[in-house]
């Protein structure tokens, strides 16, 4: 048995170019449909859930990718078939030519579906409640801003959108600004970066404040504005160029830190001296391309705002901390007519962003479109002890919770834990 066995003719082996080909068209098809549409309640249909305006957004960026992908899949499918029935070599290197071009676009799409996938997924994690309290915090700083303006201006939707990526600082993207992670295609909503470790001490969590800030000048045709009223302002009180060129570029950075306190009061100042208050060389060094003020005279800017919103006392305690922290001469890299300037550069740009009127603005200044009064901090004080009893803060907005908390924190009214557990408790119910 085993000799016929031996002596049994071999099966013909499978003509392996037409299988090949077949795959080609197979693999490009399957990917093509694998790169869908987002379902508006994939991720959830809870409160903390992506909003079906973010959802929307996504999907259309998404289908204007897939215009070029579908076509380039098309084009690969329509040389498979050629192929199969003439296998000459040009035919088939059309077919690797359509192929690598549609797998380019496959991992171009890919890339933004994974982008957008990991962010709402999160949503499903056990941090979903905290990032929809920063979702609700920055909308309660655009809705504040948009009430209060002097003229009407078309509503920017969607509203911020909150994520965690630990082991960054906090960052944001920007509104219809052209991302690299989106092979540089137009951001459809503001993005608020967030590590983990801010998320953890919602004390910290100025830095919502600040993001949003970003958002909001150039929602509110600030962009340029502000900017060209500084160098005037500056070139008109004598501030020679090379110093003026400094705070221009520094002009975003300022701008988010002023706006921030307008938003949440005292303890964004608080806040903003956890950030900066560094080792003594790192607060001195300079950089010549940093947007960031140098760390060592970043304070002064929001304490100099701080007296003039009616806070004199907070203003005059944040200012000697400040000066014990870092006595003397400081040193460092900062250019000296930068540093020798600055008590005479400080107040100009605080009035010239905050303090003067802007035709965008309806007329208003920024400081009246976004007041914080001695009276928003009494509400903020009494919210901090209800928060430390874990009690309802009552009507307070969003963005006050924040001052709230770190008001809780420094008086000691209850442990961070329970101030925490408490302040995301309430957002997360609102």
């Amino acid at each position: 048995m085993s000799a016929a066995v031996a002596t049994r003719p071999a099966a013909a082996a499978p003509a392996l170019l037409p299988g090949w080909l077949a795959t080609q068209a197979v693999n490009v098809e399957r990917h093509l449909a694998a790169l869908r549409p987002f379902g508006e309640e994939e991720f959830g249909a809870g409160p903390g859930a992506p909003s079906a305006g973010h959802v929307r957004e996504v999907n259309r960026l998404m289908a204007e990718l897939r215009e070029t992908l579908t076509t380039e899949t098309r084009a690969a499918v329509e040389a498979v078939r050629a192929a199969s029935g003439d296998p000459a070599t040009p035919a088939l290197h059309r077919v690797l030519r359509h192929k690598e071009r549609a797998h380019l676009w496959v991992r171009a799409v890919e890339r933004v579906w994974d982008f957008y996938f990991e962010l709402f997924g999160q949503r499903q994690s056990q941090v979903a409640d905290r990032l929809l309290a920063c979702d609700r915090i920055a909308l309660d700083c655009y809705q504040t801003a948009y009430v209060n303006l002097g003229t009407a201006r078309s509503i920017p939707a969607p509203a911020p959108f909150s994520y965690m990526r630990t082991g960054f600082s906090p960052a944001t993207f920007r509104r219809n600004i052209p991302l690299r992670r989106l092979g540089s295609r137009l951001n459809p909503f503001p993005l608020i970066q967030l590590p983990y470790h801010r998320l953890v001490n919602p004390w910290t969590l100025g830095a919502v404040l600040h993001e949003v800030s970003h958002n909001l000048q150039n929602d509110l045709g600030l962009a340029r504005a502000v900017p060209e009223r500084l160098s005037r302002v500056l070139a008109e009180a004598g501030v020679p160029d090379s110093v003026r060129h400094v705070w221009l570029r520094w002009h975003r950075e300022t701008f988010a830190d002023l706006c921030a306190l307008l938003l949440g009061g005292p303890a964004v100042v608080a806040s903003l001296l956890d950030v900066v208050g560094r080792a003594p060389d790192t607060v001195v060094a300079y950089s010549r391309t940093g947007p960031h003020p140098t760390p060592y005279l970043r304070p002064g800017l929001s304490i100099d705002l701080l007296r003039r919103m009616g806070f004199g006392a907070q203003a005059g305690h944040y200012s000697r901390l400040w000066a014990r922290l870092y006595p003397g001469d400081p040193g460092g890299s900062i250019p000296p007519a930068v540093l020798r300037s600055a008590p005479k550069v400080v107040p100009l740009v605080v009035e010239a962003m905050c303090l003067t009127p802007y035709p965008s603005l309806g007329g208003r200044r920024l400081a009246e479109v976004l007041r914080f009064a001695p009276k928003e901090q009494a509400m903020v004080d009494e919210a901090a002890q209800r928060l430390a009893r874990g009690t309802d803060p009552g009507v307070v907005p969003e963005r006050f919770l924040i001052g709230a908390a770190r008001s809780a924190l420094d008086r000691g009214l209850a442990p961070p834990g329970r101030i925490t557990t408490a302040f995301y408790r309430q957002l997360a119910r609102r």
